[in-house]
């Protein structure tokens, strides 16, 4: 027992045990960070042999051509279920897991990219994929890097407005979509004048019909452009190769403030920030299982999934209505896809794993008063054990085992991105998953890539050290009161420089220049975030430039702050604080949790209200105001950062509502403009 103790004492530390992660080159404040592990020059590739994404792709082939490479699970049947409040909803009962090998992956790439190539699609011409993540998605995307066609990512979730923005903007021909997003086309194609093509994935010929359809447009499945690309003639078609410099993608970002950003990266910049990325992912190799769910839209995916094919990783597709048992579009007594899958990797946005801290406790809460003591004892204990660098074996299996089975079991790493992940919920994984969440940094402008926290520091609320493909430096931002001067630690705008920073945005050089800028040689991007360096090099992101508002007695007020604080409260599923700066307080928004707010409305006497009227409830409002502020206070939250005024709002805000991002970040202009009554109405009480 003693030499198990002194073993994971040396794989678990919850503070700086371990040594220098980072430090500057030099002396000066504004000189770059680096990492430690940097062997000389920062990093700009996985293997020395690979130079593209389709060098990395076919180097997989060779070593791992039999093993399973791309899951999709069949479906079985799809049942209608009645809820109680008389809606109906859809739910699928799904099969095991189906698998393509890496063999035969590459060679429906070969088709498809001949496919393409014979519907008179030129190389370093752009193609749009507008799909679901799924098999066929990468399967296109693969294609389209070995045939040199560069790829325009658009989000699935997006409105027709923005789909005939996006494809006019890249002068595309050819666009590939899904049969679920099929019907987005009626009546748009002419508007779209330069599109020839339009490829479905999962597309039956016989279903396949579009009411409004110019004549120079073809329809087909993506199984008809394989098999015409399988053709003798067209098969043999020399393929043009991609070089480094070429565009792999242009992806646009998710327009989080204002209209959405083309970013051009070519195959380059998505080598060198996989390079390293994959270095802290300990043993990532072929007995490992990816799964596929977030956006491959989004940069944390796209570059997770190219990752994981590098290394003979098998990548199993699901989605965010399916993920769990309890996932909304699964029937009750069936599996969700973790639990057919039992994944060992996954990438998870803070939301998902918020949804799941609270999860846990609420059956915790609802259960008996033994096994809450026995829960709440297990998880004190083990917190304090983690503290000290310890594990829990025992506790582990007596007690966590239940809660680890909700992602399947087999779950050894996750890794956090797209949003700050709070540090409750990330003790939390730790804790009961009994697994690292590595939290990262980085952004589409980067590859994703910035900074990935070792998996064995169990520290919350950093995002560990700057990965070996690139170097960091912090800008003064003296009207925030961020210097690279500051004592005990450094802080100021964060700039991302190395070979992972993309080429700029498209049909936006001004926006390049301001963004893009070149130091001593090296590439950086201005990420508009602010950063602190940790005695040990470690990063913190402890502000954004565009969050921060000034209030009317001169204090600011970190908006992203305080709503990391807030939804934390069970109560709350989604909360959005506001704050104009001829005002002396903040208001806020709050989408309730609608169990909560029914657990809530019962205690109060108004168990009978549906969720519109009880959000609309003064007596409701101002219980769950005394609530979140006594949680705002108990967080520590200064009283100037405390909202004054509360409004509930019953519909929760999904991306086709426009209100946040296909990573739930919020797009604050449009709940501005969309809750300007509200808001107006709070400050004028």
């Amino acid at each position: 027992m003693g030499c198990y103790r002194r073993f994971t004492r040396l794989c678990y530390t919850t503070s700086r045990q371990e040594g220098q992660k980072a430090r500057p080159i030099s002396s000066d404040p504004f000189a770059p960070w680096r990492s430690v592990d940097v062997p000389g020059e920062l990093t700009t590739t996985l293997f020395p042999e690979c130079v593209t994404l389709d060098d990395l792709f076919v180097r997989a082939v060779k070593l791992y051509a039999n093993e399973k490479c791309l899951g999709t699970r069949e479906l079985l049947r799809e049942e209608d279920e009645k809820q109680p409040n008389g809606r109906v909803f859809k739910k699928v009962v799904l099969g095991e897991y189906e698998w393509l090998t890496y063999e035969r992956v590459y060679q429906r790439i070969s088709n498809f990219g001949s496919g393409i190539l014979a519907l008179r699609q030129k190389p370093r011409s752009k193609l749009v994929i507008f799909a679901e993540t799924r098999a066929e998605w990468m399967i296109a995307a693969q294609a389209c890097f070995k045939y040199n066609f560069p790829v325009v990512t658009l989000y699935a979730t997006l409105g027709q407005e923005a789909i005939i923005h996006g494809i006019n903007e890249t002068d595309v021909t050819h666009v590939i979509t899904s049969m679920d997003l099929l019907s987005k086309f009626d009546g748009i194609l002419d508007r779209m004048p330069k599109v020839t093509h339009l490829i479905v994935m999962g597309g039956d010929k016989q279903k396949m019909q579009l009411k409004q359809k110019p004549d120079h447009v073809s329809l087909l499945t993506m199984d008809q452009v394989e098999t015409e690309g399988f053709r003798p003639e067209n098969i043999q078609t020399p393929v043009t190769k991609p070089s480094r410099e070429d565009i792999a993608v242009i992806m646009y970002t998710s327009g989080s403030t204002g209209l959405p950003k083309g970013v051009v990266i070519t195959h380059g910049n998505l080598m060198s920030g996989m390079s390293g990325q994959c270095q802290r992912i300990p043993n990532l190799g072929y007995s490992d299982v990816f799964i596929g769910y977030l956006p491959l839209a989004h940069v944390l995916e796209l570059s997770a999934e190219l990752s994981c094919l590098a290394h003979g990783v098998r990548i199993g597709y699901s989605s965010p209505l399916t993920l769990t048992d309890q996932s909304s579009k699964i029937k009750k007594g069936s599996k969700g896809d973790v639990s057919e899958l039992k994944p060992t990797l996954m990438a998870a946005v803070p939301v998902i794993m918020d949804r799941l801290y609270k999860g846990v406790w609420e059956k915790v809460n609802s259960g008996g008063p033994v096994s809450r003591a026995v829960f709440q004892f297990a998880y004190n204990y083990k917190r304090r054990q983690l503290d000290r660098g310890y594990d829990t074996p025992l506790l582990n299996k007596a007690v966590f085992t239940k809660v680890k089975m909700l992602l399947g079991g087999n779950i050894r790493m996750m890794l956090s991105g797209g949003a700050p992940l709070s540090g409750t919920t990330q003790r939390f994984m730790h804790i009961c998953f009994c697994c690292p969440v590595a939290q990262g940094y980085g952004l589409t402008e980067t590859c994703g890539a910035g900074t990935v926290a070792a998996t064995t520091d169990l520290s919350v609320e950093r995002v560990g050290a700057p990965l070996i493909c690139c170097e960091f430096r912090l800008r003064d931002w003296p009207e925030g009161g961020y210097l690279n001067t500051d004592k005990p630690c450094p802080r100021g705008e964060i700039l991302i420089g190395g070979g992972n920073v993309a080429q700029g945005y498209y049909k936006l050089e001004e926006q390049s220049k301001e963004d893009f800028i070149s130091i001593d040689g090296v590439r950086y991007f201005c990420s508009g975030d602010i950063g602190q360096f940790d005695s040990d090099g470690c990063l913190r992101v402890i502000d954004r430039k565009k969050d921060l508002v000034k209030l009317q007695m001169g204090e600011y007020v970190s908006l992203g702050k305080v709503e990391t604080v807030l939804k934390m409260c069970p109560l709350v599923d989604q909360v959005c604080v506001c704050a104009h700066s001829d005002q002396n307080f903040t208001v806020c928004l709050i989408v309730p949790n609608p169990r909560g707010l029914d657990t809530l409305a019962a205690k109060a006497g108004l168990g009978n209200m549906d969720l519109q009227t009880l959000c609309k409830n003064p007596k409701i409002t101002q219980e769950i105001t005394n609530i979140l502020n006594k949680h705002a206070t108990t967080s520590k939250l200064e009283k100037f950062e405390i909202p004054q005024k509360y409004t509930l709002v019953p519909e929760p805000w999904l991306p086709d509502t426009g209100l946040v991002t296909d990573a739930f970040k919020l797009k604050r202009k449009n709940i501005d403009q969309h809750f300007k009554n509200e808001i107006d109405t709070m400050y004028s009480l």
